[in-house]
Order: structure tokens, then sequence, then C-alpha cells
């Protein structure tokens, strides 16, 4: 199993709407991805490591697939379509990360 991370990183003016964003994009990105995609989850950063320290990211989005070549064959075909709803909550560019779920 894998994990793709969606992850937006957060600043002093960064512009980011998690209702839109668990709401609409992520329902959007699970109805076209279909099967594919086994479980999602969406984190809202709160703070960092230290006292008042902020967030890294402002928020993340995580989805588990069967592997990496289930992922690129699901995703391709609808990047266009998810990534041009990405004005529409935020104004930041995302860092993806696919990793190897362990435990």
């Amino acid at each position: 199993m894998i994990k793709v991370s969606v992850m937006y990183a957060n600043s002093a003016d960064v512009k980011f709407d998690i209702d839109y964003y668990c709401q609409t994009h992520m329902p959007l990105v699970a109805e076209l991805l279909g099967d594919a995609l086994k479980e999602s989850a969406v984190d809202y950063g709160m703070a960092g490591g230290a006292p008042g320290e902020a967030p890294a990211f402002v928020a993340m989005g995580h989805m588990t697939y069967e592997s990496v070549g289930t992922f690129q064959k699901a995703f391709g075909p609808h990047a266009k379509q998810i990534m041009a709803d990405l004005p529409n909550f935020t104004d930041a560019q995302p860092v993806i990360q696919i990793s190897e779920i362990k435990m």
C-alpha cells in the first residue's frame, strides 16, 4: 500500500478554505479516482513543534492506494481537472509525496 500526501505550506498570508477542501475538493477527487482510492484523510494544521510556533503546513490531504501504478493510472486522466480546482480553495503550491506504508 502507498500513501499520496498533498501538503500545503503555511505562511502568514496563505489563503486556504478548509471547508471547501473537505466538502468539495476531496469529494471531487474521490469521485474522479473511484475504486482506486482506498482511504482519504485531511489534516488541518494547528501548531508547530515548539510552543507558539505556527504549523509548517496549513493543511494536508492523504490518500491511500494499492500501488504507485494504481494511483498514476487513476489520477492521470483527471489531473488537469483536479489541479484546476486548487484556486478555489488555496493560493499555496502543493507539495506531493508518495510514501510506502510500513505500519
